[in-house]
């Protein structure tokens, strides 16, 4: 699902109030943690994702690989922290994506 712009704004919205539930250190990502990304998502839809100081990563280059090696979007980028979607497969997770989808 390829998100505009009303959609991407409401979800930023409502992940406004979050906290971080993934920090990216100076391990950098690896296809385990997109793994383990992949399954909060399924669960979540959306997350926020936190880069410390000491990454070696920049924002840009954790946002193109997540977007390269999986189906998450990134739905914003502000300072070290990224807010990722994702459309969960089952019907019974599905709080944010029914919402985006009449939007």
């Amino acid at each position: 699902m390829k998100l505009r712009g009303k959609q991407k704004r409401y979800l930023r919205s409502q992940a406004h109030s979050m906290r971080p539930l993934f920090q990216i250190g100076k391990d950098g990502v690896d296809k385990e943690w997109l793994k383990q990304v992949k399954n909060a998502l399924e669960k979540r839809e959306l997350i926020k994702v936190n880069i410390l100081n000491n990454s070696l990563l920049e924002t840009d280059e954790v946002q193109e690989y997540i977007e390269q090696n999986s189906d998450i979007q990134v739905v914003q980028v502000i300072g070290h922290t990224l807010v990722l979607f994702k459309r969960a497969q089952k019907p019974e997770h599905r709080h944010y994506s029914e919402e985006v989808a009449r939007i």
